[in-house]
């Protein structure tokens, strides 16, 4: 790699589609609706050659029943892709995505299959439709279950390693898991709430204990000295300082008392010496 030059081949976005769209009918000499031209960028998920592909057999149906002075339909575009075309606009297709993602967060497993058929019926990519599971597997189950994770981003594997149509038994199946799970969106608080520290605090200095000290000289300047090593303590656990200085005793996880997340901080609370929590809520302290 230190000899070579990386390039990376990213999707293209539907202003770029569009285009390419266009230099076709030039060259097909053909002509198209605007509805059409969008119908065909919004399903060919970022590639080139499905929309040139979807666009050849679209004129060639659109020939076929006005002549060659036909224009080409949203019809002739859903006839090219066997069927498998957004019903609606592009606006009500992300609300679509928007249904589907809002009913597996509120755990009604049937509105997010219907929503998830809906979408694969419109001819929505797998792989979209996989990404957006794990991104929601993350922000919205959470510590709650973190096998939810899993799950998800196995059925991404599965998508990629078997494709449609049969993996959409693998999405189903990911999709009713992650709305029967229990919710948690304490991840994503914390995250949030660090973000907001990091990017207005400047930048900070590492406390020397917890600086590196392997390489030499390190001990000299007083790298890592009164480090404390918390495998050298009973339970695997030492009080000592992680955040920097200025930071000490801030607090931006704030855990949810749901599903497997409650147990987690329990854990974590005994491991560390905290009073039981039986006696109370579980708190980060």
């Amino acid at each position: 790699m230190s000899r070579s030059t990386l390039w990376r081949l990213h999707t293209l976005n539907e202003q770029d589609l569009a285009q390419l769209v266009e230099r076709g009918l030039q060259l097909r000499r053909a002509t198209i609706t605007p509805d059409a031209i969008e119908a065909i960028t919004s399903s060919a998920d970022g590639d080139a050659r499905v929309a040139l592909t979807t666009l050849d057999t679209a004129i060639i149906l659109a020939r076929a029943d006005g002549g060659n002075d036909a224009s080409v339909q949203v019809s002739h575009v859903a006839q090219a892709r066997d069927g498998r075309l957004y019903h609606q606009s592009r606006d009500t297709h992300y609300d679509q995505v928007s249904a589907l993602i809002k009913s597996v967060r509120g755990s009604d497993p049937d509105a997010a299959l219907y929503w998830l058929v809906t979408l694969l019926e419109s001819g929505e990519s797998a792989r979209f439709l996989a990404r957006r599971l794990v991104i929601l597997a993350s922000e919205d189950v959470g510590l709650a279950d973190p096998m939810g994770l899993l799950v998800a981003e196995a059925a991404a594997r599965a998508v990629e390693f078997v494709g449609l149509p049969e993996a959409r038994l693998t999405l189903a199946h990911a999709t009713v898991t992650l709305a029967l799970l229990p919710k948690s969106n304490s991840i994503t608080r914390a995250l949030g709430a660090v973000t907001h520290a990091v990017q207005s605090g400047g930048l900070v200095d590492v406390p020397d204990h917890l600086r590196d000290a392997s390489y030499r000289g390190a001990n000299e300047i007083g790298f890592g000295l009164t480090y404390d090593y918390p495998h050298d303590f009973a339970g695997g656990w030492v009080d000592q300082q992680y955040l920097p200085d200025g930071l000490v005793g801030s607090v931006f996880f704030d855990p949810s008392t749901y599903g497997r997340e409650q147990s987690l901080v329990e854990q974590w609370r005994l491991r560390r010496g905290h009073e039981d929590p039986e006696s109370s809520d579980p708190q980060v302290e």
